[in-house]
């Protein structure tokens, strides 16, 4: 039976519940300088409007070293109701201190990685569910193939997912060649991110071939030019016989960007997303991408 790693425990992946599939409760980088997801309050009050709007479960794309407040996770989870899934890996270099990164690059990231996984994330006690790693724009630099090939060293070692940020949606077929080619990923444990940010129809159906996981997350106001062909290119790959391999998010990054801060936040998926899918690809196979799919995506025979 595969299960879902929460950090309340593992879960059978069938009851999971309707789940944004790649959200941020809590996120810092230096890219983000004045904007960073860091009020545990604020945090509370998102889970519990998220839950209000139907939700039941949130993964949290947020890595190491960004803080994740991993040790503030499980209360929030008891408090909301709200299943948490929590990430381990790494983002880009730029999200990281140079200092910092040199630390961890000469270290064994494989080793974090598993460690985090399976014995929890420092002195915690939380296990993470998941590993986040991250491409460039229209390509991998060697930071990006460092961090990948230790990802999936992790997953051979514990059956844990990949999740993977793709720059402005880019990059999706070099991501597979790397992960799913050489270095022995099924498709089916890679999810990648962002793909509405870069709606090339032919790419997304190249990239759902491998058998991974389509992420369609937003909305985004750096990216708002894309956010109305979502609806289009989802329809393309039901279209296509991909349906089946959807995820749906809402990818939180900033304070502003929160419902209880005035911004669409994680409830907007609900409220607003889904009715709009409903009518481009019927109410039967979003229900499925809510409900079905992440627990589907975010379940391992754990090792």
């Amino acid at each position: 039976m595969t299960r879902v790693r929460t950090v309340l425990g593992d879960v059978p992946a069938g009851e999971l519940g309707v789940c944004d599939a790649h959200d941020h409760l809590f996120l810092r980088s230096p890219r983000l300088p004045g904007q960073e997801l860091d009020d545990l309050r604020a945090a509370r009050s998102e889970l519990a409007a998220f839950r209000a709007a139907g939700g039941a479960a949130v993964a949290q794309w947020t890595p190491y070293g960004m803080g994740r407040r991993a040790a503030d996770l499980p209360g929030l989870s008891r408090a909301t109701g709200v299943r948490i899934v929590c990430a381990t890996g790494l983002h880009q270099a730029a999200h990281y201190d140079p200092e910092s990164l040199a630390r961890l690059r000469g270290g064994r990231l494989a080793d974090l990685f598993v460690s985090e996984l399976t014995e929890g994330i420092g002195t915690t006690g939380v296990r993470a569910g998941f590993i986040k790693v991250a491409g460039g724009f229209h390509g991998l630099d060697a930071h990006a193939r460092l961090t990948m090939a230790a990802a999936a060293e992790a997953h051979h070692a514990t059956g844990a997912p990949i999740a993977v940020h793709l720059e402005l949606g880019t990059g999706a077929l070099d991501v597979l060649d790397l992960l799913c080619g050489e270095l022995g990923v099924p498709g089916e444990r890679v999810i990648l991110g962002h793909l509405n940010r870069s709606p090339d129809p032919v790419t997304h159906r190249q990239a759902a071939a491998s058998g991974c996981w389509l992420a369609f997350d937003g909305p985004s106001r750096a990216h708002h030019a894309t956010d109305w062909r979502m609806p289009e290119a989802v329809r393309a790959l039901a279209e296509a016989g991909f349906g089946d391999r959807l995820l749906l998010g809402g990818d939180t990054v900033t304070a502003g960007a929160r419902s209880v801060d005035g911004g669409p936040g994680m409830p907007y998926l609900l409220r607003r997303v889904r009715q709009r899918l409903v009518q481009a690809v019927g109410a039967d196979l979003v229900d499925r991408v809510l409900t079905e799919h992440p627990g589907r995506a975010f379940g391992a025979a754990w090792k």
